[in-house]
């Protein structure tokens, strides 16, 4: 029996999966696959590989790609997913996010909300 996907067979090309907490890998394949077709440098940032060409708006670049890669990343989140990232500043961080929530989302949850609760006392 095939398993059920909490995103529909099949994709479109203009805009991402929606992930809704389930089948975490797959989602990440297929999100690799997507924000490479829109441009390698995008997926380079959210994994950190992010080469740096030799410019002076080398800096302007990296946080445009940034915001744009957030937003792909964002827009492929359900309500409670998001709210798990929401905090997070950059691509990377939202994508170690998300990864560290499967590993263990006992430890990432407190990990935030301690985090949360050490910039509020400051």
């Amino acid at each position: 029996m095939a398993e059920k996907f909490s995103f529909g067979e099949g994709a479109c090309l203009d805009k991402p999966l929606l992930f809704c907490g389930m089948n975490y890998e797959l989602w990440c394949i297929r999100m690799k696959f997507f924000v490479e077709s829109i441009d390698r440098k995008i997926w380079n940032v959210i994994t950190n590989r992010y080469l740096i060409p030799i410019s002076e708006n080398v800096s302007s670049e990296r946080e445009h790609l940034d915001c744009v890669a957030m937003n792909i990343i964002v827009s492929a989140l359900d309500s409670n997913e998001l709210l798990k990232v929401s905090k997070c500043s950059s691509a990377k961080e939202i994508w170690n996010t998300l990864e560290e929530y499967r590993k263990n989302p006992r430890s990432a949850l407190m990990d935030k909300e301690e985090s949360s609760a050490k910039s509020f006392s400051s």
